[in-house]
Parts: structure tokens; sequence; C-alpha cells
């Protein structure tokens, strides 16, 4: 990525942080953390990468909602960050926590067989 999507995407991780968390009503949008986002070096698509506290049926329907809310939340990035094309935005379930979590889990179980 170029600099400049380098710096739109971390404007845009801010903002769609803020959006979810103070303007998404939708009760199937459960507690969201935004990971990450990745720009195309065109600033034409973004993919917003989210983490979900839950079960994997609250996983899906948070991306039921949000889905549901693209639309809105692009309006809302459009009007809060200076671009002339707003970005199409995709969401993507971020699996590295829960991957890190899980070797977590096996270290210490390692480290405990071990004592």
């Amino acid at each position: 990525m170029s600099m400049r999507a380098n710096r739109v995407a971390e404007q845009m991780k801010k903002e769609v942080g803020a959006i979810i968390s103070q303007k998404i009503k939708d009760p199937r949008v459960g507690f969201v953390t935004v990971t990450d986002v990745e720009v195309t070096g065109d600033l034409q698509q973004a993919t917003i990468y989210i983490s979900v506290l839950g079960s994997d049926s609250k996983v899906e329907d948070t991306l039921k909602g949000l889905s549901k809310a693209k639309g809105f939340i692009r309006t809302e990035i459009g009007q809060r960050i200076r671009l002339r094309i707003t970005p199409e935005i995709e969401f993507k379930i971020d699996t590295s926590v829960a991957y890190g979590n899980r070797i977590d889990t096996l270290l210490r179980q390692v480290t405990k067989e071990d004592e």
C-alpha cells in the first residue's frame, strides 16, 4: 500500500470504530472491535477486519447486521473523511485474535504438564 492508502486506512479504522460503537443501533451488532482496515492503492475498496466477542452465532448475527448497515457506514465515512470517492466497504472476521488465544492456551498447557 502507498503512504496515502495507509493514512486513509488508519483514519477509516478510527472512524469505523466510532461509528459502530456510537451510531449503529442494530441489536444484532454486539461488542465489535475494528482490528484492521486494508485499502486498495486506488482507494476504491476497503476491507474492514473486525473481532466480535461471543459465540459463532453472535459473530454471524453481527456480520449480518453490519452488512445491512454498510450503506449507512459508508455515508458516515464519506462525511467524516474528505475523499473524492468513498471506498466500497466489506467486513471480514479477524481470526488472528482467536488464533493467538488458542496458541496461548496450548503453551500454558504444555508448561503446566512440564511442572
